[in-house]
C-alpha cells in the first residue's frame, strides 16, 4: 500500500510510522515536522554492513554520506551501528565530533575545501581526506608539514561513467566540477605528484557516478575502470593503491513504480566484478568502501504538514496548500523531484483525487508536487509526504524568514526530539 515498509495504518485509519500515529505526532510537536524512523535507519545500516562483510570477506567498510541528513542524533545512531561517516564541510565534521564519532572512521569530501577546513580535518585526525584537485593537494601538503603529520588521502576520480540521471546529479563524467579526469591523464599525473609528497600518504582512489541510480551496470563498469587505473599505477609507477571507494548513489523508492535493486544484489554483483577484474589484472583486491546516504536516510523519513487553503480551479487543477514548502523541501523547485503523499488522518481511504500540493512561500514554483494522487484533503487535515529523510532537512532554508521544522525520531512506538523547532528569535539571532 505504501512505498516504505515501515508505514502502516492503525485502527483509527491514521498513518503510522515506527509504531507511532502520525496525527498524534503532528498534534504534539506541530507541523511542518520531519519524522525519522530509527529502526528503518538501523535496518538499512545493518543490511549494507552485513552484505559488504559477506561479499568482501570483512575487507570493506560502509560509510554513511552525512550530507543526506546530518544531526548529532543521526551521527550517534550511525556510530552505534559500527559504520563510518563521510562529511563535506567543517559543519558536518563538527557535528560528528560533537556527537562523539570516531574521527578515524570519517572521510572528508569536497571540491573546494578551505585551508581552515583542511586544517580542522588534519587536527581532528580524520581517517581520509578525499582530495579533489592539485591545488588542494599542495595546500594539504603545506598544512600537514606545519603540523608535522602525514594524513591519509584518496583522490576523487571521474571514471567517465554516464549513469543516466538528472544532469544536476551526474558526477562521474568528465564535465563535472568534481575530481580528476582519467581521459586527459590528469588523474595519473596527480598520482605521480602525490607519491612525491613527503607529508601526505596516498592510500586510495575514489569515484562517485551520480545519484538515484537503479541500474547496477554503471556501478560494475565504474569498478572495472577504477581497478584498471589501480593496476596501471602499480605497473607504471610501482605504487600500491590499497583502498578503493566506489561511492554511493543507490536509488530509492520515491514512487510506486520505482524498483531499486536490493542492497545485497548490488553488493553481490559488484563484488563479483571486483574479484574477476582483480584476477584478470593480477592485482590484489583493495579494501572496498561504499558511501550510501539517501538509501539509508531517505526511506526512513517523512514530513508532516497541516492543510490550510483548498483552491479548486475548474478544468485546470486543485491546489492543496500546506504550512511548509520549499524552505523544508526544496527538491521539487530544484530538480522537479517527485514524491508520494498521504492524508495521514484518512490513510485507510482511497486516493480519490489528483492535486497539486503547494507551499506557503511567495514563489509560484513553491510546490511539493504536481498531479499527485491524494485522498480528499480539507483544511486542518494532516498530509504526510513520504521518503523525505534525505536532502530535505539538509537542504532546508529560512526563505521568507520561516523557521525550520523540528526533527523527531520514532522507535518502537516512542518519539523523541532530535532537533528542536526554530523560533522567531532564532531567525534574528545573528542580526545586528
Amino acid at each position: 500500500m505504501f512505498i516504505s515498509e515501515n508505514l502502516n495504518v492503525n485502527e483509527k485509519g491514521n498513518l503510522t510510522v515506527g509504531g507511532v500515529d502520525t496525527t498524534e505526532l503532528a498534534a504534539q510537536y506541530g507541523t511542518p515536522l520531519y519524522v525519522m524512523d530509527e529502526q528503518a535507519i538501523r535496518d538499512a545500516c545493518r543490511r549494507f554492513k552485513g552484505s559488504i562483510d559477506r561479499y568482501y570477506g570483512g575487507q570493506g567498510m560502509v560509510c554513511y554520506a552525512s550530507k543526506a541528513f546530518s544531526c548529532m542524533e543521526m551521527c550517534r545512531v550511525i556510530d552505534s551501528e559500527g559504520i563510518g561517516l563521510d562529511v563535506v564541510s567543517a559543519g558536518e565534521l563538527y557535528t560528528a565530533l560533537k556527537a562523539g564519532f570516531d574521527a578515524s572512521k570519517i572521510g572528508f569530501h569536497g571540491n573546494n575545501k578551505t585551508d581552515d577546513e583542511l586544517r580542522y580535518a588534519v587536527e581532528s585526525g580524520v581517517g581520509h581526506i578525499i582530495v579533489d584537485n592539485i591545488s588542494e593537494l599542495l595546500r594539504l601538503e603545506r598544512i600537514a608539514k606545519e603540523k608535522n603529520v602525514r594524513p591519509h588521502i584518496m583522490f576523487r576520480i571521474k571514471p567517465g561513467i554516464d549513469a543516466h540521471t538528472h544532469d544536476f546529479v551526474k558526477t562521474g563524467q568528465i564535465d563535472s566540477k568534481f575530481g580528476f579526469a582519467l581521459e586527459t591523464g590528469e588523474a595519473y599525473d596527480a598520482v605521480k605528484q602525490a607519491i612525491s609528497c613527503e607529508f601526505v600518504e596516498l592510500k586510495g582512489v575514489h569515484c562517485h557516478i551520480g545519484s538515484q541510480i537503479f541500474d547496477i551496470a554503471p556501478f560494475e563498469e565504474a569498478a572495472r575502470v577504477m581497478l584498471k587505473f589501480i593496476a596501471k599505477i602499480r605497473t607504471e609507477l610501482d605504487y600500491e593503491i590499497s583502498e578503493l571507494n566506489l561511492g554511493g548513489g543507490f536509488g530509492i523508492r520515491y514512487l510506486g513504480e520505482h524498483n531499486p535493486a536490493p542492497f545485497e544484489t548490488y553488493m553481490e554483483r559488484v563484488s563479483a566484478v571486483v574479484d574477476e577484474t582483480c584476477a584478470e589484472l593480477g592485482i590484489s583486491r583493495p579494501f572496498i568502501l561504499i558511501e550510501p546516504g539517501r538509501s539509508i536516510a531517505g526511506p526512513a523519513g517523512l514530513t508532516l504538514y497541516t492543510v490550510g487553503a483548498r483552491k479548486e480551479i475548474p478544468d485546470i487543477r486543485t491546489y492543496i496548500s500546506v504550512d511548509g514548502g520549499m524552505p523544508d523541501n526544496p527538491r521539487y523547485i530544484l530538480y522537479k523531484s517527485e514524491y508520494e503523499a498521504v492524508v495521514a488522518n484518512k490513510a485507510s481511504e482511497e486516493r480519490s483525487e489528483t492535486v497539486t500540493i503547494a507551499g506557503k512561500c511567495c514563489e509560484s514554483g513553491d510546490l511539493i508536487g504536481e498531479n499527485m494522487p491524494l485522498q480528499h484533503a480539507e483544511s486542518g487535515d494532516i498530509i504526510a509526504v513520504l521518503a523525505t529523510g534525505a536532502y530535505n532537512y539538509s537542504m532546508s532554508s529560512n526563505y521568507n524568514r520561516i523557521p525550520k521544522p523540528a526533527v523527531v525520531f520514532v522507535n518502537n512506538g516512542e518519539a523523541r526530539v532530535a532537533v528542536k523547532r526554530e523560533t522567531l528569535d532564532d531567525i534574528i539571532r545573528n542580526d545586528i
